[in-house]
């Protein structure tokens, strides 16, 4: 069986983390598929929103690190549970922030890969940890 969890590492480690080191959106449009989707309860985003929302993000927490703790190949599928941390500087859910405050919580994701490329994720994230800490 194809060890598929280095392609969703990357996901994390150059994508999700803020870094210098590589155009993001162009590593996204090569480690996503062109039918991406992007799943959590309220919603379904396609490839170039989810790039755009990166991008944004990126912006607004310039911090932004995320950790993967554990990952769990099982077919296609990889399962991830990471940490992810930043003191967001802006309007961040509501809230006018300076980068003074911070948070760290955890988010569970469950990749699919095809053909190389991440087809699709669901995923939670623990955004009222975030931000009850950021109000705290």
């Amino acid at each position: 069986m194809e060890n598929l969890k280095e392609i969703v590492k990357s996901f994390y480690t150059e994508c999700l983390t803020v870094n210098y080191r590589i155009n993001t959106s162009e590593f996204l449009s090569k480690l996503l598929s062109d039918d991406f989707q992007s799943i959590n309860a309220k919603e379904i985003k396609d490839k170039a929103t989810l790039t755009a929302q990166i991008g944004g993000f990126w912006k607004l927490m310039p911090d932004l690190k995320w950790e993967v703790q554990e990952m769990i190949q099982e077919g296609c599928q990889v399962v991830v549970r990471s940490i992810f941390s930043a003191s967001p500087k802006g309007n961040f859910m509501g809230m006018e922030l300076d980068g003074t405050k911070s948070f760290k919580t955890m988010s569970i994701d469950i990749h699919t890969i095809e053909n190389g490329q991440i087809k699709s994720v669901y995923h939670c994230e623990e955004w009222p940890t975030a931000i009850a800490q950021l109000k705290g």
